[in-house]
Order: structure tokens, then sequence, then C-alpha cells
């Protein structure tokens, strides 16, 4: 496809997952993405589990496609000025440095910005730009607690836990792509770039907004579900003959469907299940009678049966399940690295009916540094 951000030079100084993952994003978009590592070690993520290829393990590989790698010693004089070049150069720079590191080497937002005005500085933290925790560091697990996001996941039974996702690394990139490409347009505008200010807390916020929304504004405290919802029934999984099923009545109109569907059709005038307050008022009562009749047949026929009748359901599968399906392989969304024997999963996104293919394979460690005219070795230590 076309390279929607040629010509848009990136410069990352990224760490594991929030950053990189912001630079993957570009790089796949066709920006040409220079990645600054320690020179000794480099990205943590290189070791972050067994070796996959090239010695560095899968995650690098991952969150690094299609960049460019030039190994730097920021506490050099040398090394920083070859940053500095290299930021001279740049319409983007990304870092999720540990709060204060880019102080300390003068490459702060605000000192940078004001040296090449038209650069547009994206930081991403763990707590936030301000505050009074503005300075510590953070890793996912530790946010997801500290914001609330872990204590609405699960059931009512459940200890509160962690998403299986990165949601607040990976949610934080893509602000940091968003805000970058808006201020990529205000400079199309003005010739003025800026900075862009994001975190793993602020996302994890955005992501329990509706939960604390309803506290904040009416004293509602989450209920936890698990696989349900708070404001539908029935709106969970269930388990069936072999396996299970999530059924998805968002309305009375699908109810009924679902009614019909289980010879229940009695149900429809029940005053208790009529509509979806009631059924809301009378979960229990409704859900004792509608599990028996889903474990009565496979999950298989069951499926058949509700699409056919018009009722939203899915198998809850599990991952080689889901990457094994037809409409997964039609949207070709694991896609080879250009000359390796592996794949890995591209953008969840298309423009003009094409989604942006991975561009290379991750660089080693200071693979470019002569094309980006830094010294092999430029000084010895790490940021």
């Amino acid at each position: 496809m076309e390279k929607i951000l040629e010509g848009v030079r990136v410069l990352e100084l990224g760490q594991v997952l929030a950053g990189p993952f912001a630079g993957a994003i570009l790089a796949d978009l066709g920006a040409e993405v220079v990645k600054i590592e320690r020179v000794e070690g480099g990205d943590d993520a290189r070791h972050m589990g067994p070796a996959f290829r090239q010695g560095d393990a899968l995650n690098f590989h991952i969150f690094n496609r299609g960049k460019k790698s030039v190994a730097i010693d920021l506490k050099s004089a040398e090394g920083l000025a070859a940053f500095d070049r290299l930021a001279a150069e740049a319409d983007i720079f990304i870092h999720n440095a540990r709060p204060g590191v880019t102080k300390a080497l003068g490459i702060d937002g605000q000192t940078l910005c004001n040296r090449y005005p038209r650069l547009i500085y994206c930081e991403i933290s763990a707590f936030g730009h301000t505050g009074p925790m503005s300075m510590l560091p953070g890793y996912e697990p530790l946010v997801q607690a500290f914001s609330g996001l872990s204590s609405i996941n699960g059931g009512p039974e459940d200890p509160p836990m962690r998403t299986g996702a990165s949601v607040c690394d990976q949610g934080s990139g893509m602000w940091a792509v968003i805000g970058a490409l808006a201020l990529l347009q205000r400079r199309h505008l003005t010739g003025k770039g800026g900075v862009v200010s994001t975190s793993l807390l602020e996302t994890a916020l955005v992501w329990t907004g509706q939960k604390a929304d309803a506290y904040a504004n009416e004293g509602r405290l989450p209920d936890r579900h698990r696989s349900g919802h708070p404001g539908f029934v029935p709106y969970e999984s269930f388990d069936t003959a072999d396996a299970p099923l999530l059924i998805c009545c968002g309305n009375d109109r699908l109810f009924a469907k679902l009614a019909r569907e289980l010879g229940r059709s009695d149900w429809i005038d029940d005053e208790r299940f009529a509509s979806n307050r009631a059924r809301l008022a009378n979960k229990t009562s409704l859900l004792a009678e509608l599990a028996p009749l889903l474990r009565g047949q496979s999950r298989a026929k069951w499926l058949d049966r509700f699409r056919s009748a018009g009722v939203p359901c899915a198998p809850v599968h599990t991952v080689p399940e889901a990457i094994a399906h037809p409409q997964v392989q039609a949207l070709g969304m694991l896609q080879a690295v250009p000359g390796e024997n592996f794949r890995l999963t591209a953008l969840p996104l298309s423009i003009d009916g094409e989604r942006p293919a991975h561009r290379s394979v991750a660089p080693r460690l200071g693979e470019h540094n002569v094309k980006y005219g830094v010294p092999q070795t430029v000084g010895s230590g790490h940021v």
C-alpha cells in the first residue's frame, strides 16, 4: 500500500512496550523510525524471554518491526551531540524514559521544542506529567491496580485481577500516536510543533471511564460480571453441552428472538422478563431457567440456530481457535515479516481496503549507526 507517512522521520527513545508500540504503529504507516538504544544491551525487551530470532526475544520483534537501531551513550558528550543531530532532522520524538531522565540529559520537551520549534515531542509516563506521583516509574500491573481497573475485572467473588492484555501500555502508545498526528496537522497549518503528554494512568482511567462516571455522578459502585454486562440481560457467557457460548441480547427485540428459539415464547409476556429493566431486576430467576436449556445442545448447534434467528452470539474461543477461524484468516491480521519465516499481528486498520504491511524485521542493536552518521561505539554506558 502507499506509505501514508512516507517522508516523516520519527526518533524513538523507547523501552519495552508503550514507546516502542507507538513507534511500531508509525513505522507500519510508512514513517522512518529511528530507535535509539543503550550501547550496553539496548532495549530491555530484547531480553524479555528466551531468544527468538537474532538472539532477541519475541516481544522485541513484535514491537520493533520496521525500525532502524542506533546505539548511543546519552551520558557522554559525544552521544548527546549525536542525538542532537538526529533530533534536528526529526519530525516526531517519542520516549517513555523514566521520569526525570530526559530533564537530566537536557532533552526534555521544553528544551528540545525551544531548540527545534517544528519538533513534535511525545512523552509517555506511568502516572502523568503533573501531580505528586509524576516522578514515579510504573509498570502495567501497578497502574491497573492503582487506577481501579483491576477492581472491575472478574466476577463478584473473584479478587481484583489485571487484564490479560497490556491495555494501559499499548493504549498509551496509541494516544501518543493520535496526539502526534494531530500536531502534524497543526504544524502543517502553523509550522509549529509541540509537546504531547500521556500516561498509563490516564489511559487506565479512560478505560474505566464508564464505571468511574457512574460512581462520580450517581454514586453507583461497579458490579462485577465476568463475561456479563451491568445494563443488559442476558448478555454473558453460558455453558452448552460441550463449550461456552456468549449471548448478547442488547434489546427486547433480540430477547424475544432468543425466547422463541428456545421454545420459551412465554417469557416475552412474562412481567418478570418482558423488558430489559425487568430482566435486570429478575436476572437470577431468568438465568436459572435459561442455563439448563443451553446445556441441552452443543455449541455448534446453538450457534447455527441463534445466528439463523438473528440472535447475536459467539463462541468463547481459545487463542488457537480464534487465529485459525476463517473470519480471522480472511482479515489477514497475521502477516509475514519480510525475509523471515515468522508472522506477527498487523495493525487493526485498513486504508483504501489495504492493511499496512510489516516493512522489515526488528533491527539488531546499533545496526544502523553508520547509516545515520553515528560511530558504531559512542562512549560506553547506558541511559
